[in-house]
């Protein structure tokens, strides 16, 4: 049970093992983007793939009684979901003898919820990993069964650490299955003092407050790339998406003043620091080098980013 991007990859390592996918269950797909144009699935379509395609199940919701009992009528002997994205009730927690297990993006308890790769890379976390737990009602609570680390590269963003932990999350969806199948799984329990919390982002989330130091916008740019995406308001009004940054500590000013004076496109930020933007997106166009974007705009050396 899953959902694209994360569970794709999950799903292409449980092919290639030596487990029996009796079904993958997805959610329907849905109009997207600007245009509201329905995209298939790209973990459908890996389902899809093959001599054999493996049957599909594409619940509007998993609290239909519908849905619990096809689920049921296949008999699995493990659940195994990775980003599926709802809920799931206790009857469906039940349905299979081994039980339903979760492949989460983060060393639980650290940063149980939604968003565990986020907030990791905003807490400035040199790790990170991926834990397989026994699923329980609670969020992200259960005992675990597989946990894998790997460290955070100092430049990497969201996106880019989602596919490596992706890759991970994969391979420890396989080896918790080969140690259910070989009676050798062992659990062990949350330690309730090291829970953190990584709550959903929403897209305002991502405005910039230039009071903050350089260290942490860098992060937040790393972060929220690419979604929910970082931005930051030109003098004239028009929205500037912020893909790439790099702390400067050599040059200071009034937190959002354009800097004159320095190489590339610098912003000073919060602390005594300030930003050089190596990336930025103008609003409705693609993204572009920070410096060729500033010699374009022609901003006013005393102007302001992200004013009123």
């Amino acid at each position: 049970m899953g959902s694209p991007p994360f569970g794709v990859e999950v799903l292409r390592q449980l092919l290639g093992s030596t487990h029996e996918i009796v079904t993958v269950v997805t959610p329907p797909d849905r109009p997207r983007g600007r245009g509201r144009r329905t995209q298939v699935s790209p973990l459908a379509e890996l389902a899809g793939e093959g001599p054999e395609p493996i049957p599909l199940l594409r619940p509007t919701t998993t609290r239909d009684d519908a849905f619990t009992a096809s689920l049921k009528a296949l008999q699995p002997d493990a659940l195994m979901v990775a980003s599926y994205g709802e809920i799931l009730r206790q009857p469906v927690l039940d349905l299979a003898p081994h039980g339903a297990f979760n492949v989460h993006a983060s060393l639980l308890p650290r940063w149980r919820g939604a968003a565990p790769i986020q907030h990791a890379l905003l807490a400035g976390d040199a790790e990170t990993g991926v834990s397989v737990q026994r699923m329980v009602l609670a969020l992200d609570a259960g005992d675990l069964l597989v946990s894998s680390k790997i460290p955070i590269a100092g430049d990497e963003n969201a996106g880019e650490l989602l596919a490596r932990l992706a890759l991970l999350g994969g391979r420890a969806a396989v080896q918790a299955l080969d140690r259910l199948e070989a009676g050798d799984a062992h659990f062990t329990p949350q330690d309730p003092t090291a829970i953190t919390l990584a709550p959903k982002l929403k897209k305002a989330d991502g405005a910039l407050d230039w009071s903050a130091d350089a260290e942490s916008i860098v992060r937040k740019i790393r972060a929220f790339t690419p979604w929910p995406g970082v931005h930051t308001t030109l003098p004239d009004g028009r929205r500037l998406g912020i893909r790439r940054g790099q702390s400067n500590p050599t040059a200071s000013g009034d937190p959002g003043a354009v800097l004159s004076g320095q190489e590339g496109f610098c912003v000073a930020c919060g602390g005594g620091g300030s930003l050089l933007l190596l990336e930025v997106q103008p609003e409705g166009k693609a993204p572009m080098d920070g410096e060729a974007f500033v010699r374009g705009a022609r901003l006013d050396p005393n102007s302001r980013l992200g004013a009123a």
